[in-house]
């Protein structure tokens, strides 16, 4: 039994590593770089001095020593360390049309794994309900990646909750240098302000909203028994009625403006990403907007 469920697990890493790489090849990695830059310029070499070089690079020392113009040839510092905060909160095994919001997250985490490592970049992992529930120290490699692909679908939190200030409070204290970290949630959770404000004034955060029409949008099914994914707790709403239908729809409305309006108050990319709709497109718009 064990042995099946182990073959199983290989299939569907095997799976995704061969769809995420492709996309990532095909689509994001020239895009990812663009939009995710290096910690700045480092020096590389002298040469002789060609008509039209910036003047401000002339190494007087080494034109001194040889009689002749040379100048500084630096080059980006291109390696990054990039972070997932991956939501594991009850709330990820919501679907109604294609796909759970965790198996979304999964492939997008996956895309963004292969586009740090295939530009030299380490890849960082934390998993969050209301608290860490695990973190996966940064590194490069295909191995590497293989791991985090198998904890995106096989791991399991201890919390159904979600909050995202302790997380916050974790990549502040545990990343020292400056990293881009993205942050993977529908974001149904209690107020993160103040612990998004700091994390933002030491990393580069992005977010990715995921999530499915049918939280935005209740259906006219009659009476309807809801279950909280997080909390537990059931509710009957009748659905035919169309004022409830309408109140239900503005309060997605309005939270969506109010974590749209935070990510904007700190200058953090932000995008949505419907479970029902190819992912593609949105990161692509967002990593060419940068």
């Amino acid at each position: 039994m064990a042995e099946t469920q182990t073959s199983e697990l290989l299939k569907r890493v095997r799976k995704i590593e061969i769809k995420t790489r492709g996309l990532t090849r095909q689509i994001f990695a020239g895009e990812y770089h663009s939009a995710f830059k290096g910690r700045g310029v480092t020096f590389s070499e002298v040469r002789e001095y060609q008509y039209g070089d910036d003047t401000r690079n002339i190494d007087w020392n080494v034109t001194a020593r040889f009689n002749n113009p040379y100048i500084k040839i630096f080059e980006e510092e291109r390696e990054l360390t990039v972070m997932l905060l991956i939501d594991v909160s009850g709330s990820r095994n919501f679907g109604s049309v294609s796909a759970l919001k965790k198996n979304v997250i999964t492939e997008i985490s996956a895309v963004l794994s292969f586009s740090a490592i295939f530009n030299n970049d380490k890849i960082g992992v934390m998993f969050f309900s209301n608290r860490v529930e695990k973190y996966i120290p940064p590194k490069k490699g295909r191995k590497h990646i293989l791991h985090i692909i198998r904890e995106l679908i096989e791991f399991e939190p201890e919390s159904s909750h979600t909050d995202l200030n302790e997380p916050l409070k974790y990549l502040t204290n545990i990343i020292k240098k400056r990293c881009t970290s993205f942050i993977i949630s529908d974001f149904i959770c209690p107020d993160f302000d103040q612990s998004l404000r700091v994390a933002a004034r030491k990393h580069d955060i992005v977010a990715l909203k995921i999530y499915d029409d049918r939280e935005r949008e209740l259906p006219d099914l009659g009476l309807v028994k809801f279950r909280d994914p997080e909390s537990g707790k059931t509710k009957w709403i009748d659905t035919s009625i169309s004022a409830i239908r309408q109140s239900y729809q503005q309060k997605w409305d309005e939270a969506d403006r109010e974590i749209r309006q935070l990510f904007a108050k700190y200058s953090i990319d932000y995008t949505k990403i419907d479970t029902a709709e190819d992912y593609v497109k949105p990161l692509m718009v967002l990593f060419k907007n940068r």
